[in-house]
């Protein structure tokens, strides 16, 4: 923390951290964990904004409890191009008896919620990862010992941080 309020006060302290070969294996792992969700997110998005797979209605059958919070949820998947009704897993968080627009995997075993609320839970996870990113400007900055910038660079990353948190809040908040 007293690393920021360096950054906004101009002053630069003695002790540097890492070495240099420390300092780039950290920030590829600081960039590795962060694009990390983004890259696994992509098929998620994809889902939810309609791009792939089959749109139709889910129906949600049942949800069995596992313990400890957590739950096993079938459904009936109608597409709307007619045709027969197909068993599915329906997500975790649902209700039965919901009836929601959702979109058929391509692997046809699973149905994802569409619509603003699938696209919201679908970016929860990669606004973690966003948000992740937003000081890495500025740990560079203050590890090459550049002076100029560094205060802008703690203001940016302090809105993509927050938005990132709020996006991934929103995200958690739309999917349950």
């Amino acid at each position: 923390m007293t690393e920021f309020l360096d950054a906004l006060q101009g002053v630069t302290p003695a002790k540097r951290g890492p070495g240099l070969v420390g300092k780039i294996i950290l920030v590829i792992l600081w960039v590795g964990v962060c694009v990390v969700p983004l890259a696994l997110s992509v098929s998620a998005i994809e889902l939810a904004t309609g791009r792939v797979g089959i749109p139709g209605t889910l129906t949600v059958v049942s949800c069995e409890s596992l313990g400890q919070g957590r739950y096993d949820c079938k459904g009936s998947f109608l597409p709307d191009s007619g045709g027969p009704a197909v068993p599915v897993d329906a997500s975790p968080d649902s209700d039965a008896g919901e009836v929601i627009r959702a979109q058929l995997t391509p692997s046809g075993d699973r149905a994802v919620p569409t619509g603003v609320t699938g696209l919201l839970a679908a970016l929860a996870v990669p606004a973690v990862g966003v948000g992740g990113l937003g000081f890495l400007p500025y740990v560079v900055l203050y590890w090459t010992g550049v002076r100029r910038g560094r205060r802008t660079a703690v203001i940016i990353g302090s809105v993509i941080t927050g938005a990132g948190l709020l996006l991934a809040v929103v995200g958690v908040v739309a999917a349950s």
